[in-house]
């Protein structure tokens, strides 16, 4: 199986890194000292499994790769409607796209039956930008529960989890499927090929909506949030919340809340990978993961007072993070064309 990570960081060089380990052909797309380091030395796994290495291909121009199989999108959802510059290189006629992402996915209402058949979730496919970039009918989902990040240039550390479901938007158990599946199990990872993965995304969704935006808020914790009494109950609200939105479009999830927040405890000190964007002055994560849920809750009739709330402070937030972001853009592009100094 021809295999290209388009976005190949924590979760995509780890996932690449497995692939190639299992005998698939694998081709990274990367940039800067990461991508330098992949061709050098290619991508080093440390993890308490068994630390592993790997030496696929990599590259910044897809062109060098041409069609694939399967592309493995290990970008942030914010970054999809941007990518098709780079994905059309790699695409054939039959090239599946297999979506790695947190929150509500673009492809959510293509392949179900009612009423919303089709209807589009304008907070994460606005004009329909997304489905344009990455069309629906080459959308495999995937629900990553695997904890990774990058340690330094070509090294991911692997923190828990091994499992990455996926699942075609209709439910059906299609080839495309279980073909990447057993590439991925045949590379140490689990892929299981699930009918109903909208549960799963809502099972995700939970702890994504509650703990992303709370620990770039509050800076804090996963464990902090869940030991100071006033953010647990602020946690449980929301979870509680978006379980009624997920229930009202169909979907019940085996998962209690306190079984949900007991699991986040048991992570410990572990930071978001939204606090680490915020850290760092990225924009954050956002749509996906909550003024989606929001827009969901408008949809069914959904009461989400809580999720608003939060949701209209994050967003606060992220739009000085977005103005940041781009400032620092211009500022390295006005640098970079300035002329040298006269000796």
């Amino acid at each position: 199986m021809r295999i290209a990570i388009l976005g190949a960081g924590a979760i995509g060089a780890y996932a690449g890194a497995a692939l190639h380990r299992g005998g698939a052909d694998v081709h990274m797309i990367a940039r800067g000292p990461h991508l330098e380091a992949l061709r050098a030395r290619g991508v080093r796994v440390l993890s308490d499994r068994g630390d592993f290495a790997a030496r696929p291909h990599a590259t910044d121009d897809p062109r060098e790769i041409g069609p694939v199989d399967i592309v493995f999108l290990g970008l942030k959802a914010q970054h999809y409607a941007g990518c098709g510059p780079m994905l059309r290189p790699l695409m054939g006629p039959g090239t599946a796209v297999v979506a790695a992402q947190n929150g509500i996915p673009w492809w959510y209402f293509h392949g179900v039956a009612g009423p919303l058949a089709e209807h589009r979730v304008h907070t994460v496919d606005p004009q329909g930008s997304v489905s344009r970039a990455i069309p629906v009918e080459r959308a495999i989902g995937c629900v990553v529960y695997a904890a990774t990040e990058i340690e330094g240039p070509g090294v991911i550390r692997h923190l828990e989890g091994t499992r990455f479901s996926i699942g075609e938007p209709d439910g059906s158990i299609s080839r495309r499927c279980t073909d990447f599946a057993d590439a991925m199990v045949a590379g140490g990872l689990k892929c299981p090929v699930e009918p109903e993965l909208r549960e799963d995304i809502w099972v995700k969704l939970m702890g994504n909506i509650t703990f992303n935006p709370l620990s770039a808020l509050t800076r804090s914790t996963m464990a902090q949030i869940c030991g100071d009494r006033s953010s647990r109950e602020l946690a449980r609200a929301m979870m509680n919340e978006t379980l009624e939105v997920a229930a009202r479009l169909g979907i019940r999830p085996e998962i209690s809340v306190e079984r949900r927040l007991a699991g986040a405890e048991r992570a410990g000190d572990h930071r978001t990978s939204t606090l680490h964007d915020v850290e760092r002055g990225r924009p954050m994560e956002l749509d996906v993961i909550l003024t989606a849920v929001v827009e969901l809750a408008d949809l069914v009739g959904a009461q989400v007072p809580t999720l608003r709330t939060v949701d209209a402070v994050a967003r606060l937030l992220n739009a000085r993070l977005v103005d940041g972001s781009v400032a620092s853009r211009m500022a390295a592009g006005a640098a970079a064309a300035a002329p040298a100094p006269a000796a």
